[in-house]
């Protein structure tokens, strides 16, 4: 699969991002929305961040999969989540 990287500007929480992509005259719709958890939600701020990520992680919505981990910061770590039933597609592209 290819890859094109678009700026995004940082807003605090969630975003909600639909994409419309037309490749060789087929058009796919896919739906992707990042969120920003913050260290101080996790029950041991202090602790390794993969366990708070993977807490974090547990009381996400079943509907959506994680599709990228982006940096983190101090604060938070920008997660990219992509539809489910979107998956096979993107893994087809």
């Amino acid at each position: 699969m290819s890859y094109i990287a678009i700026p995004i500007p940082q807003e605090p929480g969630r975003q909600d991002i639909q994409i419309d992509v037309t490749v060789n005259n087929q058009k796919q719709s896919l739906h992707y929305k990042v969120e920003l958890f913050y260290w101080d939600e996790c029950k041991n701020p202090q602790g390794h961040r993969a366990d708070c990520i993977s807490e974090l992680l547990a009381k996400h919505d079943p509907a959506w999969t994680v599709y990228y981990i982006g940096a983190p910061t101090d604060d938070f770590v920008p997660i990219t989540f992509v539809q489910k039933q979107e998956r096979p597609t993107l893994r087809s592209l």
